[in-house]
């Protein structure tokens, strides 16, 4: 009978206990999800001139404006042009770099300059005044000699690569061109 009544109060008050606890009010709270999404950074460029008439006359400047664009969005980066001569370019004609531009130390020909992120696009001129000189020197027989396989040429490439190697972290200009050296 004493288990009985053990049994029975027991009973009564776990049917007690539930019944205030499933009365009660917890305080909880929940917090809305953050989803990250983690998109792609980029770096991207082009080449373009606009000029394409390139008459040699002695002594005349001649219009040649290519020009560098980093394009919106794109990340830091060491913008590089590559300027290669023919073998009888500086026979016939001059140029300068454009002043935004520093020549790479041991590499004969390659330019680089350092372009900031920016939700614009960025453009650079590659030549000083957008011009090339003919020299004043050069004579009609010499120009009448040329042919088409040896006309002056002088030939741009343009390369980007991030700034940062890890973050916080920048190439040099010397190793940034080796990654990008083709």
């Amino acid at each position: 009978m004493k288990k009985k009544v053990v049994v029975s109060v027991v009973s009564a008050a776990l049917v007690l206990g539930g019944a205030i606890a499933g009365t009660l009010a917890w305080l909880t709270d929940e917090t809305d999800p953050v989803v990250n999404t983690f998109t792609v950074g980029n770096v991207d460029i082009t080449l373009d001139e606009t000029t394409k008439d390139y008459k040699m006359v002695p002594g005349y400047t001649i219009a040649k404006d290519p020009t560098v664009t980093v394009e919106a969005g794109s990340e830091d980066c060491y913008l590089f042009v590559k300027v290669e001569e023919s073998t009888n370019f500086d026979d016939f004609m001059t140029y300068e770099m454009a002043d935004v531009w520093t020549a790479l130390t041991g590499v004969d020909g390659v330019y680089y300059r350092i372009v900031q992120s920016d939700e614009a696009a960025q453009n650079f001129a590659v030549l000083k005044d957008n011009q090339v000189t003919v020299s004043g020197d050069v004579t009609k027989a010499q120009l009448d000699a040329l042919t088409d396989d040896d006309y002056p040429t002088l030939t741009f490439t343009a390369y980007a690569i991030q700034q940062y190697e890890t973050n916080g972290t920048a190439f040099d200009p010397a190793e940034a061109w080796a990654q990008v050296n083709p």
